[in-house]
């Protein structure tokens, strides 16, 4: 009997009209998976309310989650530093509009307990749960007991300062790791394959990996998950193997069309960020990615690869992709082998442990 195959997919937001043509490049690779998981970066809401604590994103149409399930995307993390930008609202129609397209989720909630319980899939008779949370603020979109929000790994700023997205984050609270740590323990109770979703790391800059990253991706494979998948950054980041189980410290972008980072636009907050970012980062985006002005080098992409064979065995590897103007993702086909390179070059200079990789069609897999 095949393997299930399980893709892991970065960040996605359709917030431009025509989603299905966005999706269009990688549907026919998350369609012929037996699943595939992405990130969820943005509310999808018709909710015009803006939450203080980062620079708001703007809702997506919620009709677009259509488009995702249309894709074969069956599950999604959830927490993240945007995921409440439009209120509670904004939150109760995202989760109402997914649980309507049919879509698994995780990571957020109406209560700290909701945001914090696993998303539960059956693939091939074996059961998958998905777990999901937020490491790097704002602390304000934080789920309470009481309070609806994220999910949450609580990484300590070095200055004091509550924890944000642009903070320098360091120490890992030690009863926020040990709540995690809980929560994977529960879901390995009940599932032959945990995976765990961080939405973490510093945004927009070129293989650098903050240094709480590795020991919060350990910690999580130590107490139980199967595989890591990280997000945030807008750019790929490392792969490494702890005790043999892949962490995928970066997936990028999985598919981000937005107008919202656009220097010249009306909204002041976001204007004011988009150009901030730059001189922060100290990148140009090029001028044909009006969708997607990310640093050039963001244009080398992947879709982690898992497969879960009968015995419990697990391979992981990658599908590359490259983003094409404005911002499409697509198979990097002829670029393929220069994307794999990158991400081994990237991993490396991060000071990950290299990278063994072997074609199998389009993909790579490490070993």
């Amino acid at each position: 009997m095949a393997a299930t195959e399980i893709l892991l997919l970065g960040d996605l937001i359709l917030d431009v009209p025509e989603p299905d043509h966005w999706l269009a490049g990688i549907a026919p690779i998350t369609r012929a998976a037996d699943l595939a998981i992405g990130h969820l970066e943005v509310p999808y809401t018709n909710s015009e309310e803006e939450m203080p604590g980062d620079v708001p994103a703007p809702g997506a149409d919620p009709a677009h989650l259509g488009a995702l399930a249309r894709a074969g995307i069956g599950a999604v993390s959830m927490a993240g530093n945007h995921m409440m930008d439009c209120g509670v609202p904004g939150l109760a129609e995202t989760l109402a509009g997914l649980d309507h397209a049919g879509i698994a989720r995780a990571g957020a909630g109406m209560t700290l307990a909701a945001a914090r319980a696993p998303a539960r899939m059956t693939k091939g008779g074996r059961r998958i749960a998905l777990l999901s949370y937020n490491c790097v603020g704002p602390e304000l979109c934080w789920a309470t007991a009481d309070k609806p929000g994220c999910a949450y790994v609580h990484v300590r700023t070095d200055d004091g300062s509550p924890s944000r997205p642009q903070a320098t984050l360091r120490e890992i609270d030690a009863a926020s790791l040990a709540a995690m740590a809980e929560d994977i323990a529960a879901a390995r109770r009940d599932a032959e394959l945990v995976v765990v979703a961080l939405h973490k790391g510093i945004t927009h800059q070129p293989a650098v990996l903050a240094d709480y990253e590795r020991p919060l991706a350990t910690a999580a494979i130590r107490a139980g998950a199967d595989v890591v998948a990280g997000h945030h950054a807008h750019i790929a980041r490392g792969i490494e193997l702890v005790d043999g189980k892949p962490v995928f410290h970066g997936l990028g972008n999985g598919c981000v069309v937005t107008h919202a980072l656009a220097p010249a636009q009306e909204h002041p907050a976001r204007a004011e960020w988009a150009e901030r970012r730059q001189r922060m980062f100290g990148f140009t985006p090029l001028p044909d990615y009006p969708l997607a002005p990310f640093h050039p080098e963001a244009r080398n992409g992947l879709i982690g690869r898992l497969l879960w064979h009968d015995d419990g065995r697990l391979e992981a590897g990658f599908v590359p992709l490259w983003f094409e103007p404005p911002g499409r993702p697509v198979p990097a086909g002829a670029r393929a082998e220069a994307v794999a390179r990158y991400i081994e070059r990237i991993g490396c200079d991060a000071g990950l442990p290299p990278l063994v990789l072997r074609r199998d069609g389009a993909a790579f897999m490490l070993g």
